[in-house]
């Protein structure tokens, strides 16, 4: 391709709006373009990259045998409210009438759309297990999109969907997935992990997240420095006990509970600073709204309640946290002095495994302005369930070794969930088994934003000059240079060079315009193409230089060697 008429602007500078490092490089170096916020055009370099990463994902999706296929974007409501999703999944649902005035939305994900289908086409277990893939423009009306493609309102996904009539087949194609996703992404280039994690809106129980490192991202991950073990903080635990607790009081020489004054001293950390105990053995009771009931979730004072886990445990839709007015009508104190003992309502009592070993605590009496002290769970208050429901800190213990967990930044790329009978059972999407019986769907669902692996790339791969693309992603493999295309000897051996690359299936821009060598290099570091190859002053001697652009290693061949030279020269550029 010929750089003169190819459509990529590039920019010196761009809005402050644009804050990601891969958003500002990508409006730079010409490859996207905002319509509106979220909302954005693939210029051909872009669109080049976006395709690269679909077949990389088509390639290892087709070798697990999956089969591809494309459903609508426009999804009539009634599917979802047939799920019940079309009141649970919020406001990211970009909705919609036709002239009729019957419902629609635009799809973010498609498990209902996939199970209407097979609901109807696969009545026999003979047919199992199959699964299904689309890569598709998605849409979700996000809050703030207001990162380029890592969070855009339109964006280009791929799902897959597993179908199986038993739970041993589904763990096999969940594995297949996962290793499909290990490859595509190590493909990629990307420094990546596999994170346990909460399947959010989708549903389903067990699930991975792929996260890209990166400090820029959204998520914090819990990584152990030892083992593999990583999740995502949502869903992460930690071997309990954890060292540094004071040494374990001997619960049975604990006094009667008696209560002391706290005047204005609501906080776990100012209670234990007041009546000089130990902060672990201070009682956080928070009163949470589950499904609309209340529930009081009990964690110790140097732990915070961690409301995926709260909504996981209860097998909840739902879970926030009590206002103010809220905690007064039921505990009759404010926030900050509830407790477990003589709440003025039945209010069900939760509380997280670390309070189960707790004695000689301290806990809050429904009363303003004071505690209660030696207080022991179980001997002084009930607890309907004991779950892990804190959130894991940086030094905790880790859940699989000795290892210690550390915080790390990731942006998510791909997900894989495993979705039992969630869909099938709400829709009805059964099969005949071996007996002519009616029996639901077992499914999994799999998905991979596409759009959001191209930012997750730059976002790993750049440098101060631009973006630095692994040979798989990139939208070129060589970036031809020609210096001064008004000088003969340059513009002849250029142009000898360009259709040379060309006939041997090279992928290549040529930069044949009638700018600055400056402006052409600084522009060829921004895209970022992994091999430059720049016809210049050594020309007439038959003479060009090749620079890699991830490592800055240059050096000079012979023209008459490249095509000898080259492959070489494309196996070393992601060293």
């Amino acid at each position: 391709m010929r750089q003169q008429t190819m459509l990529a602007p590039t920019l010196r500078e761009v809005g402050a709006e644009a804050e990601m490092a891969s958003h500002r490089l990508m409006l730079r170096a010409g490859m996207i373009r905002q319509l509106a916020a979220g909302v954005y055009s693939y210029l051909p370099l872009g669109y080049r990259t976006l395709r690269k990463v679909e077949q990389i994902v088509r390639e290892e999706i087709d070798r697990i045998g999956a089969q591809e296929v494309l459903m609508p974007a426009m999804n009539p409501a009634e599917l979802w409210k047939e799920s019940g999703r079309w009141d649970t999944y919020g406001p990211e649902l970009v909705t919609m009438q036709d002239r009729h005035q019957r419902e629609f939305l635009l799809g973010p994900t498609h498990e209902e759309v996939i199970t209407h289908l097979l609901r109807h086409e696969v009545r026999s277990y003979k047919k199992l297990p199959m699964s299904l893939y689309q890569i598709q423009t998605k849409f979700r009306d996000e809050r703030r999109p207001r990162s380029g493609l890592l969070r855009g309102r339109e964006f280009v996904m791929k799902d897959a969907y597993s179908f199986h009539g038993d739970l041993e087949s589904l763990d096999v194609t969940y594995r297949d997935m996962y290793n499909a996703y290990v490859r595509i992404f190590s493909r990629l280039g990307l420094d990546f992990r596999a994170v346990e994690a909460d399947s959010g809106a989708i549903g389903g129980k067990e699930s991975h997240e792929f996260m890209v490192l990166s400090d820029s991202g959204e998520d914090t991950l819990a990584v152990c420095e030892k083992c593999d073990y990583a999740a995502n903080v949502e869903t992460a635990q930690a071997r309990m006990p954890k060292e540094g607790f004071t040494p374990p009081v001997d619960a049975d020489r604990v006094p009667a509970p008696s209560k002391v004054s706290t005047p204005g001293v609501s906080a776990a950390a100012a209670v234990a600073t007041h009546l000089n105990v130990p902060l672990e053995r201070v009682i956080k009771s928070l009163l949470f709204l589950v499904d609309d009931k209340p529930v009081l979730v009990l964690v110790r004072g140097d732990d915070d309640a961690n409301e995926v886990k709260v909504k996981n445990a209860l097998d909840a839709i739902e879970v926030t946290l009590a206002d103010e007015a809220t905690v007064r009508r039921i505990t009759g104190a404010p926030t900050g002095f509830a407790g477990p003992v003589g709440l003025q309502e039945e209010v069900r009592v939760v509380a997280d495994d670390a309070v189960r070993g707790l004695a000689d605590a301290v806990i809050g009496t429904n009363e303003a302005d004071a505690h209660l002290i030696h207080v022991n769970p179980e001997r002084d208050f009930d607890v309907d369930v004991y779950a892990d429901l804190r959130t894991v800190k940086e030094g905790d213990a880790c859940p699989r070794c000795n290892g210690t967990i550390r915080f790390k930044r990731g942006i998510e790329v791909g997900h894989v969930f495993k979705l039992g009978t969630k869909y099938s059972d709400a829709m009805d999407g059964t099969f005949l088994d071996g007996e002519g019986k009616e029996q639901p769907f077992i499914m999994g669902c799999y998905g991979i934003g596409v759009s959001r692996v191209m930012a997750a790339i730059v976002e790993q791969h750049h440098d101060e000059s631009g973006i630095r693309w692994p040979l798989a992603a990139a939208p070129f493999q060589v970036h031809l240079i020609v210096v001064n295309a008004k000088k003969e000897e340059q513009a002849s051996l250029a142009e000898e060079l360009y259709s040379q690359l060309q006939q041997a299936g090279v992928e290549v821009l040529y930069d044949n315009r009638s700018e600055r060598a400056g402006v052409k290099f600084k522009d060829s570091d921004l895209i970022g193409i992994p091999l430059r190859l720049t016809v210049g002053g050594k020309a007439d001697q038959g003479l060009v230089e090749y620079k890699f652009r991830r490592s800055g290693e240059s050096g000079d061949l012979s023209a008459n060697e490249l095509d000898v030279k080259l492959p070489e020269l494309l196996k070393r550029v992601d060293g």
